[in-house]
């Protein structure tokens, strides 16, 4: 199993998720073909829709010398490296509609290190406990059908991982996170780790096309779309300030329009928010933590 059959497989799967996402939608991805300098490049594909206000869906496949940064953060050897994967956020209209992140990646170096990486995390504007539920379930099933100590030790990094440490709170209600997988840290090959990658990124599309049926007919008023305004700002403090594939892409001179895909079309920082006792705001605020037992 080459880098490049890696590669490959990511690159199917963005095909994957635009046709579905496509087929609850009123338009089309639009397709942004780039190359890297240094080498390598990708395909960035965006989608404005009737229920996606703006949404992304990243393939990319680059190389070159690491930088000595990513050298230094990651306590590597000097080496060259190859990098590959999927990301993908979407940001919807309706503010019961949850915001949703996928990212899965391969990284390998030419003196013989790799691993493998990613996770995805649901950051509902207002959290409905059945779709919180619905959501880990998922997750769940796919994660124990490797390993079935994956999910817990998983949920648990994205919960550390997905925090908000400025604003003591999580982001959403999480989901899995993991990285540096390889047959020193697990107990499965190369294969079996692809495997799974595979599984995690093929949950994306059944599962948030499932939240988007139960959520997108619903009314809202202009005080609950003020709400995911101000959730979007919290959404991009985190991209901003914690979130690594950022740094990643920024220090090693990616495609800015393509690193920074991921933030909202509109957010609103109000000077020190309130909200009221007893509303769903304050209910929503009380789940953003870490810890819970979805299922």
């Amino acid at each position: 199993m080459s880098k490049e059959e890696i590669a490959e497989w990511f690159k199917g799967l963005q095909d994957r998720i635009c046709a579905s996402i496509e087929s609850v939608e009123s338009s089309k991805f639009h397709q942004d073909e780039w190359k890297r300098e240094e080498g390598g490049g990708g395909r960035t594909r965006i989608l404005k829709g009737s229920i996606i206000e703006k949404g992304g869906v990243n393939f990319s496949a680059v190389h070159g010398s690491t930088p000595q940064n990513i050298l230094d953060a990651l306590k590597l050897d000097e080496a060259d490296f190859f990098a590959t994967g999927v990301s993908i956020v979407m940001h919807t209209h309706n503010p019961f509609v949850p915001i949703i992140h996928m990212n899965v990646r391969y990284f390998e170096m030419s003196n013989g290190v790799y691993w493998f990486g990613g996770g995805i995390d649901l950051t509902p504007h207002y959290v409905i406990e059945e779709d919180a539920k619905f959501f880990h379930e998922q997750l769940k099933s796919a994660c124990d059908s490797h390993d079935l100590s994956f999910y817990r030790k998983f949920k648990t990094w994205a919960d550390d991982y997905f925090y908000i440490k400025h604003r003591k709170e999580t982001r959403g209600v999480g989901g899995i996170f993991f990285d540096r997988l390889n047959e020193s840290s697990t107990d499965l090959s190369k294969e079996q780790l692809f495997e799974f990658v595979k599984n995690i990124g093929e949950t994306f599309a059944p599962t948030y096309l499932n939240l988007i049926a139960r959520n997108s007919a619903k009314s809202f008023t202009e005080k609950q779309k003020e709400w995911q305004f101000v959730r979007r700002s919290r959404y991009a403090e985190f991209n901003l300030v914690y979130d690594k594939g950022t740094k990643f892409g920024l220090d090693t001179d990616g495609r800015i329009e393509s690193i920074l895909m991921s933030m909202p079309p509109t957010a609103q920082w109000h000077y020190d928010y309130q909200v009221a006792d007893g509303s769903e705001e304050q209910k929503t605020l009380t789940m953003l933590k870490k810890g819970i037992n979805w299922v």
